[in-house]
């Protein structure tokens, strides 16, 4: 899977769950203030990633650092390339 498949995924993950609507997906929208997401929804995040793509992220630090779409790309990219 490459890269744009893999944030597309992301993407539509987040539509499916979130009903997000695409055009608020961008890099640079934060969960919070754009996407209006809290903590709740992080968890719920947490499942559906770890469902689609195989891997854990309950105990990485890293996933509390994510404030906006284009971190979790990243983050999901990153997790995927260690793999």
């Amino acid at each position: 899977m490459t890269d744009s498949e893999i944030t597309a995924v992301v993407d539509k993950l987040l539509i499916e769950e979130f009903e997000l609507e695409p055009d608020q997906l961008k890099p640079e929208a934060l969960f919070k203030d754009d996407l209006d997401l809290d903590s709740l929804d992080a968890v719920d995040m947490v499942i559906i990633l770890e469902q689609e793509f195989k891997f854990k992220v309950k105990k990485d630090t890293a996933f509390r650092a994510i404030r906006s779409l284009g971190d979790l790309h990243a983050y999901v990219l990153q997790k995927k390339s260690e793999m």
